[in-house]
């Protein structure tokens, strides 16, 4: 998968099948959201004293343009599984993330519905730094083409592909065009794009 994908592992050996497991469910979430920017999974079995429900507690951290964050994390009045086993938890988290993800999605499509003239999303599909235009990928699949003057703060240069990013869509001489292009998240800044175990700070919320 070309989403960068995080996995750490806290108190507890790296685990092939929970890896195996994550990258899958992860898989499933982005064939929902093309656009996702970032997967982080942080996995941590407790110790002993901490123990007052699950000994294992997953948290995913997705983010997505505009802006987007969705965190489901099993710590979170998860006090009634203290015999679910790791995989057992790492599917109901992702089945819950699935469900926030499917509904930001429909949000977002509705919103393009109701008022195609208002800011949307998408992500940088291709870009051609050498002739100054690109092409957006939106939020419905589509490819939408902007040029480097369309861009804001004079922010072309900063654009890679991945890059989360708002803008209008007009029409323009050879069809839909996007104007007022406005970067939203630069891939990598929070999230390499590399997969790791341990070398990696926590989610934020972790304690």
């Amino acid at each position: 998968m070309r989403l960068p994908l995080e996995i750490t592992f806290r108190g507890l050996e790296s685990n092939e099948d929970a890896k195996d497991l994550i990258r899958q469910k992860a898989e499933k979430i982005s064939k929902v959201a093309e656009n996702l920017i970032s997967c982080r999974v942080a996995v941590e079995k407790k110790q002993k004293h901490q123990q007052s429900g699950n000994p294992f507690r997953v948290r995913i951290d997705l983010r997505m343009p505009p802006g987007q964050e969705i965190v489901v994390d099993s710590g979170e009045g998860k006090e009634g599984f203290l015999h679910d086993n790791l995989l057992t938890v790492i599917r109901e988290m992702f089945e819950i993330a699935l469900r926030r993800v499917k509904k930001v999605v429909r949000q977002q499509q509705n919103a393009v519905k109701v008022h195609p003239q208002q800011e949307v999303s998408g992500t940088v599909l291709r870009l051609f730094e050498d002739e100054g235009y690109g092409f957006i990928k939106t939020i419905t699949g589509r490819e939408i083409y902007f040029h480097e003057n369309s861009v804001m703060n004079n922010d072309f240069d900063r654009l890679e592909e991945g890059t989360g990013v708002a803008y209008f869509e007009t029409e323009g001489e050879k069809g839909p065009q996007a104007s007022t292009v406005r970067l939203v998240d630069k891939p990598g800044v929070s999230a390499p794009k590399v997969e790791g175990e341990t070398a990696i700070e926590p989610p934020r919320g972790w304690q």
